[in-house]
This record gives C-alpha cells, structure tokens and sequence, in this order.
C-alpha cells in the first residue's frame, strides 16, 4: 500500500535490474524541428510527449501467476484498477482456451507460463507440468527467465 491507502501499481516505470539496456530517452524532437518545411508539430512546438518508454510489466505477470486458480472477473478488476492499460494482462492471458499459449515470450530472453480461463470463469495454467528443464537457451550470452526465475 502507498500513501493514499491504494495498491502499489503493476508495472515499473524503468526496469532499473537490467543494464546496458536502451530506452531511447530523448532525441525525437532534434531531428524533426530544424528541417526546410515546417509541420503542425514544429510550429507549434510539440515534443512527442507520448512515447511510452521502459515500462515494465513483471510485477503484473507475477501477480497473475499468484492468482491462478481463483475467479477471472476479481482478477481483472483489481488488475485492471492497478495497471495504466489494460493490453499487456492479455499478453499473458487468453480468454479462449483455443488462444491459449504453454510458453510466453515477452522481451529476448524472458518467458513465463501461459494462462487461460476456463469455462468455469477461473484462472488456470496452460501447461501445470512445465518445468525450467523442459526449456532451453536459444544463446550462451544471455540470462534467461522463466517465470521470474533465472534457468
């Protein structure tokens, strides 16, 4: 809980853990604002505010995979409250069981277990039996995890 009583957010603004990893902070509005024909964005000075860098959504797969097990509709409402959108929940999530995936992969070296509701309305695991062995490296040169766990 924070200062206002509300739940911590689900996702981190700027994974700090990793390095040497690019964001790409800065440098969209040099390229475009001294050039010979002016645009709507150059004259009246926008910075193409939006971008929507170094989110990260461990915290939301994490807390996902705790929940398995229990009502999909609970989960996705205080999901839902706790997240800025709601695209990456279905990253990890299929609603059909047809969509469901075993492995995931989100970035170039971090997977974690699939998920699906079942007819029920409850949260399950793909693949309960799947195990960190029944995975391999694609490269040496790389930490891979699974589920949150290096492997």
């Amino acid at each position: 809980m924070n200062r206002n009583n509300q739940k911590e957010t689900l996702y981190r603004k700027v994974n700090t853990k990793v390095r040497n990893v690019n964001h790409n902070f800065g440098g969209d509005f040099k390229y475009s604002r001294h050039k010979k024909k002016e645009t709507l964005e150059q004259t009246k000075g926008t910075m193409y505010s939006n971008k929507e860098r170094g989110l990260d959504y461990t915290p939301l797969f994490r807390f996902l995979l705790s929940k398995v097990g229990l009502n999909w509709n609970d989960i996705f409402s205080e999901a839902k409250s706790r997240l800025d959108k709601i695209e990456p929940i279905f990253w990890l999530v299929a609603l059909n069981q047809n969509d469901r995936k075993e492995i995931v992969r989100l970035g170039k070296a971090t997977y974690f277990s699939g998920l699906y509701v079942d007819d029920d309305g409850i949260l399950q695991l793909s693949n309960p039996d799947l195990q960190t062995t029944d995975l391999k490296h694609y490269c040496e040169c790389c930490t891979h995890t699974f589920n949150g766990q290096v492997y």
